[in-house]
């Protein structure tokens, strides 16, 4: 267990969304494989303030189900707040013979039933719907039904939304219903964070910065009124403001960014990103063409963010070879500094690097700086 994974709150597990997909993939993937029917397994509550992760989180659950079972897995993303009663229930109308009313069955309830097939109904925002919502949602996780309508044996229910602590909207839930689910809190974790972020090639001066300042990751008060803060969603959408916009200098999209993360942060990513635009070229390096070295303290410092981040996203042995003899000609500290971070990564990155005499003989000439 990690450490993550003990600490918690309101008498419930926190945990980061990489160890959700891996604690709740496991239980599903070892039913689905046995045959047995994943309505027996409770539906799943996952807690958390705004942000964090939890959407994320249940469609790289959706993704690890698919790889472990070889099934399609589908996510049906439900956002309670944006919905009626009549939504969830569907339209009634007269029978056949116009004597009694049926309920057409709502789009929700389009799921195919068939065994090479993994459904998910992913209720989100369940805290903050209305509480004529809220019940007829509750039906759905708990009976698998509401009215006439039954979700196929093969569906996977799980709900999310905030804690009453947030100061979002959030109707507490009843303990007796509480008492029928299973529930995760799901925590900011930044190393589970930044895995997910080198996966989806978000922007690296995003990644850089926050390897940086890892706090800066989420910045959520529910005692703030501010609107724009940092959480994990908002710094991706300003990793895509800064893609789609094909923002070189940061600093021309500072009014987008700071309605995104808040003034204050903006200006810090913004002056980050100016050290920035003056670092080599990780990519150039990794293809083995020649980049000056920086000389600055602070373009040091954001250099070896730039190189960790990068060995992190490479499965290439040649790359890497290349990216560590570029690293040892670093002031020895610095080279030191991103050595530590790459032994960090795991025994994989670690094998990966003993087998390049660059980083063997540094590491031996150097040894009194680890």
């Amino acid at each position: 267990m990690t450490k993550t994974l003990v600490e918690q709150t309101n008498g419930i597990v926190g945990c980061s969304p990489t160890e959700m997909v891996q604690q709740l993939g496991g239980l599903y993937a070892a039913a689905i494989s046995r045959g047995d029917p994943v309505y027996r397994i409770p539906a799943v509550m996952l807690w958390g303030m705004p942000g964090v992760g939890k959407s994320q989180g249940v469609r790289q659950l959706a993704d690890y189900i698919q790889r472990a079972t070889g099934k399609k897995t589908v996510v049906t993303d439900v956002r309670l707040l944006l919905f009626n009663p009549i939504d969830l229930r569907g339209i009634p109308t007269a029978d056949q013979n116009k004597q009694f009313a049926i309920w057409l069955r709502p789009k929700i309830f389009d799921m195919s039933p068939e065994r090479d097939t993994v459904n998910i109904l992913f209720l989100d925002e369940i805290s903050a719907a209305p509480p004529s919502v809220q019940a007829a949602a509750y039906q759905i996780t708990l009976d698998r039904v509401i009215g006439e309508h039954r979700l196929p044996d093969n569906c996977i229910v799980i709900a999310a939304g905030n804690r009453v602590t947030d100061k979002s909207v959030a109707y507490k839930m009843p303990k007796a219903l509480s008492n029928r689910m299973l529930h995760l809190q799901i925590d900011v974790d930044f190393d589970s964070w930044k895995q997910w972020a080198l996966a989806q090639k978000l922007d690296l001066r995003v990644v850089g910065f926050l390897t940086a300042r890892q706090n800066a990751l989420c910045t959520f008060d529910g005692g703030n009124d501010d609107v724009a803060y940092a959480t994990p969603r908002s710094w991706e959408m300003v990793s895509n403001v800064l893609l789609e916009g094909s923002y070189n200098d940061a600093k021309a999209a500072y009014p987008l960014i700071a309605g995104l993360v808040g003034i204050g942060l903006a200006n810090e990513f913004c002056s980050w990103c100016r050290t920035h635009a003056t670092l080599p070229d990780v990519n150039k390096i990794l293809a083995g063409i020649p980049q000056p070295m920086p000389t600055s303290p602070d373009a040091l410092y954001a250099t070896v963010r730039l190189l960790s981040a990068a060995v992190g996203n490479c499965q290439d042995r040649e790359k890497t070879r290349v990216l560590v003899a570029y690293s040892t000609k670093l002031p020895p500290d610095y080279t030191a500094s991103l050595y530590k971070e790459l032994l960090s990564k795991g025994e994989a990155v670690k094998r990966q690097l003993m087998q390049i005499p660059d980083f063997v003989r540094w590491v031996s000439t150097h040894a009194g700086l680890f």
